[in-house]
Parts: structure tokens; C-alpha cells; sequence
């Protein structure tokens, strides 16, 4: 066993709150910057997203190695954010089948709340030719959380028409599923590329909750098509990319009957759901 796969199969601490996961990443080691500091330098709306599930104790090595090179985004001293999105879907659940059947043009749309903030956002995102993440957000208030009033639908229709993607009215989109994560942000403020961390994760839809074992992160990268350091630094520490989508995935475990999928693996290793969940059944799509 090569010191990279020791490292990645070791016995790992757990997080159970937003402070231990601070400490057990090591964020108090980088450097702060502000939100305007990240926004300016690595917004990046047009990105390729790379994904990779690691133990907290793979995610705290990589810390270190990036401590040189990238910035935590700091508010007020607080390094984590309280995330929750809710996700909008047809009743047909278009947006979930698109993604789990890899077509092209896929798309989500979700109200997404910044909890400690009071700040929400509608945001939509698709997939452009090449593959890359395309992501549009227009402000909000916070009491628009988890609804799409007309304003809203407007922008909905206008960012997929600009896809090309016309068959998914606005008006057709209701809650789907709300998905909470506290998440470490990180940016190489010269080259312009980010890293994001996502912990104490879970999915919820109607009465079930599906969450990520707290011993686990969901590490990002968000950069150009050529993969950035942190990407490098992820493999030599035994880490491989992973093909998932916590929405995808939240519905895989939480809706009875949907057909089986690729995240049946990852979903079995790595979330444990509250209720019964038929969710590997094959039916027909």
C-alpha cells in the first residue's frame, strides 16, 4: 500500500458542527480574504467542476499543501458557510433524469441561501458544448428562499432559452428536494481558480434525510479545462475524481421507484439514509 492510499483508507476524525469541521480541515492555517476579494479574482461563472470525496484527514493534508498558493474566504472571522439550496424540477423530475443520463444539454435550477447572511440567490446552471459548468444567479431577498415568484421565472426562462433549452417553462418547476452543507471556499487570488469543501451534508425531501458520512468532505475544484494544482495535489494523495451531484444524488436515495444509476456505488460508501429507500430499483425511466 502506497503512502497516498494509506493515507486516503486511515481511520478519519468526524465533524459535528461547523466549528470541529473548521478545525479538522485546518482552515485557521491559510491566509483570509474577503468575499470581494474571491469574487473579483475567481468568480469564474464559465468553469470546468472536478469532484472528489475524501476523508477529512486527505482534505487537512491538502490544506496544507495549498496554504502557499490559495486564501480562505474569511467573513468576519468565520471560515465555513451555512449553504442551502433548494433544487426545482419538473413533475417528471426532467432535471434529474437529464443529469443521470449524462445528456448534453442538462441543467438546475435552485434558490440557494447563504444562512448566516440572510443572502439568497436563483440561480441556474447548464452545460455548454465543451462540457463546462455555465452558471447564471441573479440577488434576491431571503424571503424568497425556496419559491420562484414571476421575477425569478423570468430569469429561469431567459438563462435555459440561452442554453437552448426550451421545453421547461418555469412555470412547470416546483421544489424538488433541499439539499445543507457548511462549505470552506478557497481561492488562488493570481491564478484565478478556486477550491470549495462541503461538509456535514444532507439531502431532504418530504419526511427522509439522506447525509454524507461527517468523517467525508466534497472537495471542488473550479478552474479552466487543464486541471489546476490543487487537482495534482488531490491524486498524489490517493483521491480520484467522481462523477456526482448532490441533488442527483439526494433523489437517487429519497424518491421510491427511480430507475438505477451510476451513484448507487458512492451512494452505498458514502451516505446513509434516515427511511426505507427503494431508490435502486429498476424500473423503467
Amino acid at each position: 500500500m502506497t503512502p497516498a492510499t494509506s493515507v486516503l483508507h486511515a481511520p478519519t476524525p468526524t465533524a459535528s458542527g461547523p466549528e470541529s469541521l473548521a478545525e479538522a480541515l485546518g482552515l485557521a492555517r491559510l491566509l483570509g480574504a474577503s468575499l470581494a476579494e474571491v469574487d473579483a479574482a475567481a468568480a469564474l461563472q464559465h468553469r470546468v467542476d472536478r469532484k472528489y470525496l475524501v476523508p477529512l484527514a486527505v482534505a487537512a493534508r491538502l490544506m496544507v499543501s495549498l496554504a502557499g498558493t490559495h486564501r480562505v474566504l474569511d467573513i468576519a472571522g468565520r471560515r465555513t458557510t451555512d449553504y442551502r439550496s433548494t433544487y426545482f424540477d419538473t413533475p417528471e423530475l426532467a432535471a434529474w433524469r437529464a443529469h443521470v443520463q449524462g445528456r448534453r444539454r442538462r441543467w438546475k435550477v435552485r434558490t440557494r441561501l447563504y444562512a448566516e447572511d440572510g443572502l439568497c440567490r436563483i440561480e441556474v446552471k447548464t452545460k455548454d458544448g465543451r462540457g463546462a459548468t455555465v452558471k447564471h444567479a441573479l440577488n434576491a431577498e431571503a424571503d424568497a428562499y425556496g419559491r420562484l415568484d414571476s421575477t425569478a421565472t423570468d430569469f429561469v426562462n431567459a438563462m435555459l432559452g440561452q442554453a437552448g433549452i426550451t421545453s421547461v417553462p418555469a412555470t412547470d418547476l416546483t421544489p424538488a428536494s433541499e439539499v445543507r452543507y457548511h462549505r470552506a471556499a478557497l481561492a488562488d487570488l493570481e491564478a484565478g481558480t478556486r477550491v470549495t469543501l462541503d461538509g456535514l451534508l444532507t439531502c431532504h425531501r418530504d419526511d427522509r434525510t439522506t447525509a454524507l458520512d461527517p468523517g467525508h468532505v466534497l472537495v471542488e475544484t473550479k478552474g479552466r479545462l487543464r486541471p489546476a494544482p490543487a487537482d495534482r495535489l488531490l491524486l498524489d494523495l490517493g483521491a480520484r475524481p467522481v462523477s456526482v451531484s448532490k441533488y442527483a444524488i439526494g433523489l437517487s436515495l429519497l424518491v421510491p421507484g427511480l430507475p438505477g444509476n451510476d451513484f448507487r456505488r458512492i451512494a452505498r460508501t458514502y451516505f446513509e439514509t434516515s427511511a426505507p429507500s427503494h431508490a435502486f430499483e429498476r424500473n423503467a425511466a
